[in-house]
């Protein structure tokens, strides 16, 4: 585990170096370390955000030193707590704590023609039909490997090799909320309304950020993840 600064009011507790070696066995273990830092509750720490293969953390940088008693310095300080936080687990258990164990969420997407304005694309870069890039995304289990670029945009690890397809060449300026798209080697949700360059195979009538609840993401890093293709008239019916 490396721990390394990030400007003056964050810092990067680094997990593993890669992620595509071992995805699931990676996510897990980033997922521990969130979980936690989380349940420790450092004074001073702002927020966490897990990522593909580390855990961000954003601190006051006033506060810490006066509810640490920081003597070596803030960084230095936050460094000491968390290496304690996660050997102390260690100890505890003999194996190292696991994750608790992940929700399984499902999304309904339609694949139709008026959402899926790159399956044409996809199709062409894949080989596959149209009808196979809908079997094969909608049948796939992914999970959330982080939520960023917007909020509420998740990035689904597990998309099938055979999906994976370029981002497009010129991003859209707008893109509608709850499209799915695909961008290189990852399927991803837009949650709002905003530009973007992926590739749009289906949208999904569910809302992923609602900035009046609490949480406001109806996905969370660690998720699982699994689509359910429906019809156009049942994506009507469940929109609001």
């Amino acid at each position: 585990m490396e721990i390394i600064p990030l400007g003056d009011s964050a810092l990067i507790v680094r997990v593993r170096e890669q992620f595509e070696d071992a995805p699931e066995e990676t996510l897990n273990e980033v997922m521990r370390i969130f979980q936690l830092l989380q349940r420790a509750a450092i004074p001073g720490v702002i927020e966490l955000a897990p990522a593909y293969t580390s855990v961000a953390i954003f601190f006051d940088p006033v506060t810490v030193p006066k509810a640490n008693g920081a003597a070596n310095g803030v960084f230095d300080e936050l460094a000491t707590r968390i290496r304690n936080v996660v050997s102390a687990a260690s100890r505890r258990h003999r194996r190292r704590t696991a994750a608790s164990a992940p929700r399984l969420i499902e999304i309904p997407v339609c694949y139709d023609s008026a959402f899926g304005l790159d399956l044409d694309r996809v199709a062409e870069h894949t080989k596959l039909s149209e009808r196979e890039i809908v079997d094969v995304h909608s049948t796939a289990e992914y999970r959330v490997a982080c939520i960023g670029f917007v909020p509420g945009f998740t990035f689904l690890a597990g998309l099938p090799k055979n999906l994976a397809t370029p981002r497009r060449d010129v991003p859209r300026k707008e893109i509608l909320p709850g499209s799915v798209g695909i961008g290189g080697a990852q399927t991803g949700i837009y949650p709002l309304r905003s530009p973007g360059g992926w590739n749009l195979i289906g949208r999904t009538p569910l809302k992923l950020f609602e900035a009046t609840k609490n949480p406001p993401t109806l996905l969370h890093p660690g998720d699982r993840v699994r689509f359910r293709a429906i019809t156009r008239e049942e994506f009507d019916s469940l929109i609001s």
